[in-house]
């Protein structure tokens, strides 16, 4: 029989703290960062009761260890969910706490789920990217992709190559901006307000609280920048300062069926739109979200230019900057990622999807006038992946609102 699909909504996000890899999180499980998202989501939103909870998708890039054991099943069980809750795991490198968003949310509009939390974990101290992965030879030896595919710094060099444009000087001028706006957002008090304390364990310092990022460098400037060695190739221009670092942390976010979100009296922070996730050479991987986003704008009957904000995941400056010049967007345009983004703050995978939507959504909540906004990244092996989002708190949104409880 034929259904009606229902509108979407994010409800709220939070997320732990970023470490960096081998520092705040070393002797922290995996699994208890996101387990501190979950609980945190059910603190601050007593009126959901636990058993409306329907599923639990979680995201991790590497799914052994203490990632491993369907973690979004784990992860429900030891946050203290009822048993009736289901959860899994899902996969879709960086994107996979989008996915895991987009996933819910398509079964939450088929009407499967009414409500249900999605997030992404990753432990990049215990699970060094590509560990414990065995790529099919055949993949290089039939020159299906390029060696470098396979080296994500080595895909951003292939980027800057392919639009020369893009400048080691335009990617670090990017980078410090990126972290000048984080200081911008700290002092603000806005970053933490989706902030969850973690209990840090280390034998030998005993027992700590993480309440803040670690990667961020609000010292940074764009001449500390241009010393810094290229990893990647001899005279490139991909570096520490103009990427995002190897990071542990955590993401978790509620999303409900808008009538049912206003039936318990769950907030509505943002309204789902449409959604893409598109393919582009391996090689050149950062360039995905620009096929995703012209993706998601058509299924949306939307245009570049009716989206108000944008975050955009800074995996690497040129990666940023190849959308921006595409779409004829400055580099410094106040729309674009104000409260800075993963070159300062971190980029934990699988988890980062979720934190570039807590940033959009205050976004909305901060600037009524803006109707739409966007949320981006590139993905690895040739991906990318756009959420296109809108803002309940918008004048005609009330507006209508208003005239229907009239």
């Amino acid at each position: 029989m034929p259904r009606e699909l229902r509108d979407v909504v994010f409800v709220d996000g939070v997320r732990t703290p970023f470490g960096k890899a081998g520092s705040l999180y070393a002797e922290t499980r995996a699994d208890d960062l996101v387990i501190n998202c979950i609980r945190e989501l059910m603190r601050r939103h007593p009126e959901l009761p636990p058993d409306r909870v329907d599923d639990v998708a979680i995201a991790a890039t590497t799914q052994t260890g203490d990632q491993g054991l369907t973690i979004g099943r784990s992860a429900a069980i030891l946050a203290g969910l009822p048993r009736s809750v289901p959860g899994y795991a899902i996969d879709r490198m960086c994107a996979g706490a989008m996915t895991a968003v987009t996933t819910v949310g398509s079964g939450i509009a088929f009407g499967a789920y009414d409500v249900a939390i999605a997030g992404g974990v990753e432990h990049m101290s215990h699970h060094p990217m590509g560990s414990g992965i065995d790529p099919n030879p055949r993949i290089v030896a039939e020159k299906l992709v390029d060696p470098s595919a396979l080296v994500m710094g080595s895909t951003a060099e292939n980027l800057h190559d392919r639009f020369p444009e893009i400048t080691k000087q335009r990617a670090d001028g990017f980078a410090v901006l990126s972290q000048n706006r984080v200081q911008q957002a700290y002092r603000a008090g806005i970053i933490q307000e989706s902030l969850v304390p973690v209990a840090t364990r280390s034998v030998e310092l005993g027992w700590g609280l993480a309440t803040a990022d670690e990667p961020p460098r609000p010292d940074t400037t764009i001449e500390a920048l241009a010393t810094l060695r290229t990893p990647f190739r001899p005279y490139g221009r991909v570096t520490a300062g103009n990427a995002a670092g190897l990071n542990d942390g955590a993401t978790a976010c509620l999303m409900a069926a808008e009538a049912v979100a206003a039936e318990l009296g769950l907030p509505a922070a943002m309204r789902l739109v449409s959604y893409a996730y598109a393919g582009v050479d391996p090689e050149v991987m950062g360039v995905g979200p620009v096929p995703a986003t012209e993706k998601a704008l058509a299924k949306a009957g939307l245009s570049i230019e009716d989206l108000g904000a944008f975050e955009i995941n800074e995996a690497f400056a040129v990666q940023v900057l190849a959308f921006l010049d595409h779409f004829k967007i400055d580099a410094e345009d106040p729309r674009v990622n104000p409260y800075g983004g993963a070159i300062a703050l971190g980029h934990p995978l699988a988890s980062s999807g979720v934190r570039l939507m807590i940033h959009l959504a205050h976004t909305f909540r901060e600037h009524p006038e803006v109707r739409y906004g966007l949320t981006t990244m590139c993905i690895g092996l040739g991906m990318g992946g756009s959420v296109i989002w809108e803002n309940p708190h918008h004048r005609s949104a009330l507006h209508a609102a208003d005239q229907v409880a009239a």
